[in-house]
């Protein structure tokens, strides 16, 4: 099974994705771009025992404009799954 997260979209800072493959414990984080670095915040635990859902993550006004992705860990913290790349205006 391979882990899968899809970013659907962004609306008034409020990230929409679904995915499919990840169990109880996955962690989503949001990731700079340009740096590579994950953002302190946010972040989000998987904590449905179904294996494919979705989930939404408000942006904190700390998360400025720029390129940014979503990448999930299992509940090891090993890289599980990444989204495509989109904007923050």
């Amino acid at each position: 099974m391979n882990p899968i997260i899809y970013f659907v979209e962004l609306e008034n800072r409020v990230i929409s994705a679904t995915y499919r493959n990840l169990m109880i414990g996955a962690k989503v984080q949001l990731v700079d771009k340009i740096s590579g670095e994950p953002l302190p915040e946010p972040a989000t635990k998987i904590t449905s025992p179904m294996p494919s859902g979705s989930l939404r993550i408000s942006l904190p006004a700390s998360v400025r404009a720029g390129r940014y992705f979503l990448r999930a860990l299992n509940g090891h913290g090993e890289f599980a799954a990444q989204s495509v790349v989109f904007d923050v205006a």
